[in-house]
């Protein structure tokens, strides 16, 4: 049976963008199916692995252009709990870096993504979504949402939690519901944190203050969703003074730049990140709280991996799009192992109530502090270095 594409990337959003660009550079006919969604005014904390890596792959220039760098994690113990933490700081000129990463407003990014794209003669984009996915028949076969159908021999799925083509093509997933949920927005602030990223950990979750250039933050606070949603009903006049004091009053005035968005917290695995012809990258393969700055960075690291499944697989030979997508699932496993039990671990050890757990969190903290190698092999795990 013939195809109308090589490959179709399932998605319109920051990963799906790249793989798009990704599979194409591969020399593959690529078709993106992209519905225009609402614009994401978020932001995202990219460590230097995914920096180097949009660099290497033509997605940005340099990244001062698109972003704000991140030079220092402060890390502050806000509980009334027995056993508290000691404030930690972490510094990228300990590991020889002038930043850890940077960060990035998510539309920028996505306006850089497309520049990109648009330089390539071998992939389309179409601004239309997907209602149906079969694999039956050895070529993957998707009904678009205008009525048409297309084939191709590899199907990438970045179509986020709650994909159509993970589930239609069998994948098994794994989630949790937590009563968590996150609060963003952007704030101004009456002193300029600089380059420094401050955690106020709090006993439902961090209150978190990324740097964005001059006085301005970007704002991750993690609490019960209901609390948050009451604080989300007393607007402006009741956010404010709320997070004067969530953030201790340590830089001054504080005014809203742009509304708030609660976002409802889980995490979701999937067994096996490709088979049959099928590649998960993004939040259809994982999806984790906002702690340590994980999401993004991992779903480029799917794309970069998936970069090298198809840079290893003989394009030439029939079958070569199930062999990509079991090597591309191989690739992964690991580092998804790996950072879904860190980042569980550590969101479950900041509610953690239990004396004993708060002993064990507080004195990790503390070998952090003291310990430099510990502190190394942290930088290296929360980096996402592999």
């Amino acid at each position: 049976m013939t195809q109308d594409a090589d490959a179709i990337i399932v998605g319109g959003g920051l990963v799906g963008m790249a793989a798009a660009v990704a599979v194409a550079k591969a020399g593959l006919k690529t078709v993106h199916l992209a519905p225009a969604g609402p614009v994401d005014r978020r932001t995202s904390a990219l460590m230097m692995p995914s920096v180097d890596y949009l660099t290497s792959a033509g997605l940005i220039g340099g990244p001062d252009a698109v972003g704000h760098p991140l030079t220092q994690i402060r890390i502050v113990d806000a509980t009334n709990r027995l056993i508290r933490a000691p404030e930690t700081l972490f510094d990228a000129q300990e590991v020889g870096l002038d930043a850890f990463g940077w960060n990035f407003a998510n539309l920028r990014l996505m306006e850089s993504f497309q520049t990109a794209a648009r330089a390539l003669p071998n992939l389309e984009t179409r601004n239309v979504g997907v209602t149906e996915f079969s694999g039956d028949g050895g070529v993957p076969r998707l009904t678009l949402a205008d009525g048409s159908v297309l084939t191709a021999l590899l199907v990438v799925g970045a179509d986020g939690k709650k994909s159509l083509i993970r589930s239609a093509a069998g994948f098994r997933v794994r989630e949790s519901v937590f009563a968590q949920a996150a609060l963003v927005c952007d704030l101004e602030l009456g002193r300029p944190i600089g380059g420094t990223s401050i955690e106020f950990h709090y006993p439902q979750g961090p209150f978190t203050l990324v740097p964005a250039g001059g006085n301005r933050a970007n704002l991750v606070w993690i609490d019960d969703e209901a609390v948050l949603r009451e604080a989300l009903a007393s607007g402006k006049e009741g956010l404010v003074p709320t997070f004067l004091s969530k953030s201790q009053r340590l830089f001054g005035s504080v005014a809203m730049l742009t509304p708030a968005h609660v976002f409802p917290l889980s995490t979701l695995t999937v067994d096996a990140a490709g088979a049959d012809g099928v590649v998960l990258v993004g939040e259809s393969a994982h999806a984790f709280p906002p702690i340590g700055a994980q999401g993004l960075n991992l779903g480029l690291r799917d794309v970069a991996d998936l970069a090298d499944a198809l840079s290893a697989a003989d394009l030439s030979q029939p079958g070569w799009a199930v062999s990509a997508s079991e090597d591309y699932s191989r690739r992964r496993a690991a580092d998804l192992a790996r950072t879904g039990g860190m980042v569980d671990t550590l969101f479950r050890s900041l509610l953690a109530e239990m004396i004993p757990a708060q002993a064990l969190r507080a004195g990790g903290l503390w070998a952090l502090k003291l310990v430099p190698g510990l502190r190394r092999q942290a930088f290296g795990i929360g980096m996402g270095e592999r």
